[in-house]
């Protein structure tokens, strides 16, 4: 099964960055067998900016999308909405990708379940 989760606000301000992570770290370690992706839009393409420095005992972004990567989810960021937001030269945490909506389309048909936080 291939599920698709796209992030449309900022990483910190409102939970759902971290909601739908958490949903995807939930997915990866219950269900192995699952593909996770993850497509970030409008505020959500700060996700992926390295160095994020969060308070002691708060959740931090940048270190939940790297262990999703590293348990194989695919993690992609609208471009064009990088560049609405001056951010077209930012750094991007490893193993993330500047995408397109032509992606988010593709995998949307391609995906088993589509679910937007």
């Amino acid at each position: 099964m291939k599920i698709l989760l796209i992030v449309n606000d900022a990483p910190y301000g409102s939970e759902k960055a971290y909601n739908a992570l958490r949903l995807a770290m939930a997915m990866q370690k219950e269900h192995p067998d699952v593909k996770v992706r993850i497509f970030l839009m409008a505020d959500a393409v700060a996700c992926v900016l390295p160095g994020q420095a969060t308070p002691q005992g708060f959740y931090n972004i940048e270190r939940m999308l790297k262990s999703v990567v590293q348990k194989g989810a695919e993690v992609k960021t609208c471009g064009s909405c990088i560049e609405a937001r001056g951010l077209k030269d930012m750094a991007l945490i490893e193993g993330t990708e500047r995408s397109t909506m032509s992606q988010l389309a593709e995998w949307t048909i391609d995906s088993d379940r589509v679910l937007t936080f």
